[in-house]
């Protein structure tokens, strides 16, 4: 499953941006990890950007869902922010709380790590996610 999303994760552009690095998934479970960046992550403050911070648990949701119920879209998706972020490594944890066959509720965790600490809990997140089927194949235009 682990090799799965992380071939997922390498085909989102955004997730290649910030440097999302799937470190773990199985049955309804995903984490990930993001390294600090200065020059481009921070908001006026310097902590962690918000959308940084909404990205990284919804991700980890979706990935979560994705482990037992295939592709899916987030249909509803909210975030707690319970402390400034900082950290030089970001880790989301991502949990299938309930899967239906038309709706995945699954929540996640942020934690920030600093040089040599322990995790702090950052933010939470919870999401509902929908299983979509796979895209049809792209038709050419009739002529």
């Amino acid at each position: 499953m682990l090799d799965t999303i992380q071939a997922i994760n390498r085909t989102a552009a955004f997730n290649r941006w910030a440097g999302f690095e799937v470190t773990r998934a199985a049955d309804g479970e995903a984490e990930l990890r993001m390294a600090w960046r200065e020059e481009d992550m921070g908001q006026y403050a310097g902590f962690l950007h918000a959308g940084l911070i909404g990205a990284m648990l919804d991700t980890a949701c979706g990935f979560a869902a994705a482990t037992v119920a295939g592709r899916v879209l987030a249909s509803h998706f909210s975030v707690n922010c319970l402390s400034p972020a900082i950290g030089r490594v970001f880790v989301a944890r991502g949990r299938v709380v309930k899967a239906g066959r038309k709706q995945v509720f699954a929540t996640a965790e942020l934690h920030g790590q600093g040089e040599g600490d322990s995790l702090k809990l950052l933010a939470t997140g919870s999401a509902i996610l929908v299983p979509v089927e796979e895209a049809p194949p792209a038709t050419p235009p009739r002529a």
